[in-house]
């Protein structure tokens, strides 16, 4: 899944994600369009809001993460 896709599946416009995460809501719009990625120290409050895991947002599946880690 896309920001977007996480973003719509929780029903929130832009405007209400960057008042929620206290950033501009380009940000989020770059993020949609693959023009930037957030910050890191972001991604845990994204997930949280999102309500999926850092690495769902992104893209990496469990076999990666779980290889990556050994």
């Amino acid at each position: 899944m896309t920001f977007f896709s996480y973003r719509k599946k929780i029903g929130l416009t832009q405007e209400e994600v960057a008042k929620e995460l206290k950033i501009g809501r380009s940000a989020i719009s770059k993020w949609e369009t693959g023009v930037t990625v957030p910050r890191a120290e972001l991604l845990p409050r994204i997930a949280t809001l999102y309500n999926c895991t850092i690495e769902q947002l992104l893209g990496v599946s469990k076999e990666e993460s779980s290889n990556q880690a050994s």
